[in-house]
């Protein structure tokens, strides 16, 4: 199929302020695609077939985090929008609002209805479940929480099922919520079960051969470090340490070993990265509709595949992201497979920093965050953010410091694990990300840092090809001509995550007519989600989301946007009427 590129006059034209249009608009050009005409108008199209599912129905819209649908003949009365994207942008304008987004693992500190809303006006936009914690039972009621106050109160709270994995773990330490080891205390890690209450110091591992793999002098890690042992016997089934770095010891936590200076991972690399245990909570996140389901210790892309493929074959299993966490040496040797397999990827620091040696966790970080926006793949750092918030109400310097890079980097969400989970301060935790996100976000764009370096094309196919250029410019546009937000009409959300990723200077107005591509599209750099049941007209498109943004007051007259399109791969420039 042909395509070309060529320049349209809408029926209803509309001129530019001169005083805007800095840059002149015949410097502006496609890679790849012949360019014959020049400039007229502000509506710049490819043209080509248009998609076999883009017929029309009613009008709906959704407000940034997601309302429940809004009926064409209740459009005068105006939209439901949440109340933190309404006042930042009615307030302080496009530019306030925070591009990087914000996740936070839901446990007993927070699972809680009112507990919930709270997170989600505080900037939460998607909340976590640790299936290493908590029954099933529990995990549906929070899912069915976020989903009530998603139809409720007008928010888009995405959910993500985060697996346990197969590596070796710690019990659940009798029911107690936490346990305080001190330097110097000796404990037990053993492979018993206990059927009345275990002994004091004692700790049950989920692994059957550690006591056997284990040896004297060995050094156990657990949470990644947060907490250090020296093997100092081994009798039988049991085996007895002395801890060196006292810390808070959390049920399930992940356990490594490490021998003369080198980790032991022969028994981790022998076991499978899915357990039994794990399929079925795939199953019953399927059942229940999560947004993403996050893979632990993923070692290739093979298991990724697998995982999607099972997906696919059940009913809704489709519309869900699978993230990958990079938490493992094999996960840094095969990192570009397994990203370009997955549907996103997360830095998973703690584990990882318990595999490879501490100095080489901020190299490793910013080699993921950079392939993922190469890649097209959006990024999550997490582990350990504001980890003395978990028991203080301020973070120390050094955390704000961390928290910073991440958002310089440019990373697309950050996430609070034990802070958000158990934690006495979880809002305060949360505010902190979001207010160090947002100065770092203004900060760059007060010192003009746009990145020289043009990202790598990753379409094949020509229509894609078509749609990245098209991404590409309209985001170089959006920069140069100082616009107020680029709209983004997209079906299956693509469009939209190409537009991310070139973070432009802008918020992205990202409309789309189904609710799951809604809720994916808030994990996403720079994405303001709307629903909206639109047809392949753009003008007529555009006239209605003016209509219906304009009586909120999130958008006003004379307000420069940038509107493309998957449906007709177009660009188009106007002000707002």
């Amino acid at each position: 199929m042909s395509h070309s590129i060529q320049f349209s006059t809408p029926s209803r034209t509309l001129h530019l302020p001169p005083t805007r249009l800095h840059p002149p608009l015949s410097s502006f050009s496609f890679r790849q695609f012949p360019l014959t005409s020049t400039f007229k108008h502000t509506s710049l199209r490819a043209s080509s077939s248009p998609s076999p599912d883009s017929s029309s129905s009613s009008s709906l819209l959704h407000s940034p985090n997601g309302t429940p649908a809004v009926k064409s003949e209740e459009r005068s009365s105006g939209i439901d929008v949440d109340t933190v994207t309404e006042a930042e942008l009615k307030e302080n304008g496009f530019r306030s609002t925070r591009r990087t987004k914000l996740i936070c693992t839901i446990g007993p500190a927070t699972c809680g209805f009112e507990q919930l809303e709270a997170l989600a006006e505080g900037g939460m936009n998607v909340a976590r479940l640790n299936m290493c914690h908590g029954t099933r039972d529990w995990h549906r009621d929070v899912i069915r929480s976020v989903r009530r106050l998603n139809e409720e109160k007008g928010f888009a709270v995405a959910i993500m099922m985060d697996t346990e994995g197969s590596e070796i773990h710690m019990g659940d330490l009798g029911g107690e919520a936490s346990a305080k080891a001190e330097d110097g205390e000796v404990w037990t890690f053993t492979v018993r079960a206990f059927d009345a209450s275990r002994p004091e110091r004692t700790i049950s591992v989920s692994y059957d051969g550690f006591a056997e793999d284990v040896r004297v002098g060995d050094e156990l890690l657990v949470d990644g470090g947060m907490v250090r042992f020296d093997v100092i016997e081994k009798i039988g089934p049991d085996v007895k340490c002395l801890c060196t770095d006292p810390g808070l010891l959390l049920p399930r936590a992940n356990l490594t070993f490490w021998r003369d200076g080198s980790l032991v991972r022969e028994r981790n690399a022998m076991l499978p990265t899915i357990s039994s245990k794990d399929w079925l909570d795939i199953d019953f996140g399927i059942a229940e509709g999560v947004d993403f389901i996050a893979v632990s210790f993923v070692k290739s892309a093979e298991v990724i595949n697998h995982l999607k493929s099972y997906l696919a074959a059940r009913p809704g299993g489709g519309d869900i992201g699978v993230i990958a966490k990079i938490e493992s040496i094999d996960s840094l040797t095969n990192l570009e497979e397994i990203i370009l397999a997955s549907d996103g990827a997360m830095v998973a620091r703690g584990d990882l920093g318990a595999q490879i040696p501490l100095e080489q966790v901020p190299a490793a970080q910013q080699r993921i965050v950079k392939v993922c926006r190469e890649l097209n793949k959006p990024v999550i750092v997490a582990s350990q953010l504001l980890e003395s918030m978990i028991e203080y109400p301020t973070p120390t310097r050094a955390e704000v410091a961390d928290v910073s890079e991440a958002v310089r980097q440019r990373s697309d969400a950050l996430m609070l694990s034990g802070e958000s989970a158990m934690g006495q301060f979880p809002d305060k935790a949360l505010t902190v990300l979001r207010s160090v996100s947002l100065r770092i976000e203004r900060w760059w764009r007060e010192e003009k840092r746009y990145e020289a370096t043009p990202l790598q094309a990753i379409s094949s196919a020509s229509s894609d090809k078509i749609s990245e250029e098209i991404c590409n410019s309209a985001s170089k546009m959006a920069n140069n001509l100082g616009v107020d937000a680029v709209f983004v009409y997209t079906k299956n959300g693509h469009m939209a995550s190409l537009v991310s990723r070139c973070r432009p200077d802008c918020p992205i107005f990202a409309f789309t007519n189904t609710t799951s591509v809604r809720r994916r599209l808030n994990l996403q750099w720079g994405l303001i989600p709307f629903r909206l049941s639109f047809s392949e007209d753009m003008e007529s498109n555009l006239n209605k989301t003016f209509s219906l943004l304009k009586s909120r007051g999130m958008i006003k007259s004379g307000d420069l946007v940038i509107a493309v399109s998957d449906m007709l791969q177009s660009i188009q420039v106007m002000n707002v009427p």
